[in-house]
């Protein structure tokens, strides 16, 4: 039998005690944004943007907020989770209980990007083009913070790289829960909760060689969705703005169709805990909306086609 790596990354960069300090995902979305301006700076210097580069800041921090935070936010509730929001409306604030939305913010950012066209009078295919070529960047963030936090895990799989995932436990059997409990509580010498033990797996060997006993080897499906969606999108979009000469909207649309094609792939191996919409995974179901999306930028993109400056 192989013996399976027990997950025990800690979800934070560095604390200060009683539950609170960085955390991996908030240094993730921070490096998303970061890597969206630099990336953004990078090709309106060249030409490849509709907007001066002295105006990327605060467009990207518009996005920022509006779009990935509240639009994330927002889509976890809409999509996923509307009990909650309608139960108490102010979970909406607490982020710090986690709950974004990929496809959310995706939405958001064209809400937010719409108003900014509409707003300072520029095109609004030609204004996305370079945001969409930083966005993968940010979905490889995010799935790397997915990954050290232990959630969204893949289905069970017996690939020698398969990782067991100490958040399973809430999804055990409560007879199951109640063994491993009494065991861990035996072998770390106190009483100890699911939460307790879930946290405590990355400090005591213990405790998560017997939770370990109970969990099932998985895919890790946010190393594959991070690669997929994050790192060959960008390559892909890379190339395709700097190589290619491509009128205002084709580029958007293109990070749209990819995205859904990747994401939907990234779906055959991660843990469907959103539920099947008819064959479909939820995710794989939105997906077809945003697949959708990018064909009308490419519709739009050649029936009126209008250029960067760069490609003039």
């Amino acid at each position: 039998m192989i013996a399976y790596w027990i997950h025990n990354l800690d979800p934070f960069a560095v604390q200060f005690g009683g539950g609170f300090g960085i955390r991996w995902y908030g240094l993730a979305y921070l490096a998303a944004f970061a890597s969206a301006y630099f990336v953004y700076l990078h090709l309106a210097k060249r030409g490849f943007s509709v907007i001066p580069a002295d105006k990327v800041g605060d467009f990207i921090t518009g996005c920022a907020v509006f779009g990935v935070l509240v639009g994330g936010r927002l889509g976890h509730f809409l999509f996923y989770d509307r009990a909650s929001l309608f139960a108490d409306p102010l979970v909406f604030f607490r982020v710090w209980e986690g709950g974004m939305s990929a496809h959310g913010g995706i939405l958001g950012v064209v809400a937010y990007t719409l108003w900014y066209a509409w707003r300072h009078k520029v095109n609004w295919p030609g204004l996305g083009d370079n945001l969409v070529v930083g966005a993968p960047l940010g979905l490889f963030f995010g799935r790397m913070a997915n990954f050290i936090n232990g959630e969204l895990y893949g289905r069970p799989a017996s690939v020698p790289w398969a990782v067991k995932f100490p958040q399973e436990i809430y999804e055990l059997p409560v007879g199951a829960q109640r063994e491993v409990l009494a065991l861990a509580q035996s072998a770390g010498g106190e009483p100890a909760g699911l939460d307790r033990l879930v946290d405590a797996v990355s400090s005591s060997p213990d405790w998560r060689e017997t939770l370990g006993a109970f969990l099932t080897p998985r895919h890790p499906s946010q190393i594959y969705e991070g690669l997929l969606e994050g790192l060959l999108l960008f390559a892909l979009l890379w190339l395709l703005r700097t190589r290619v000469r491509t009128a205002n909207g084709v580029i958007t649309g293109a990070f749209f169709v990819g995205y859904a094609i990747l994401r939907s792939i990234g779906e055959l191996f991660r843990a469907p805990e959103d539920g099947y919409v008819g064959l479909l995974t939820a995710g794989q179901f939105l997906s077809i909306f945003v697949l959708l999306i990018g064909v009308g930028f490419w519709i739009a993109a050649w029936l009126r086609p209008s250029y960067p400056p760069a490609e003039r």
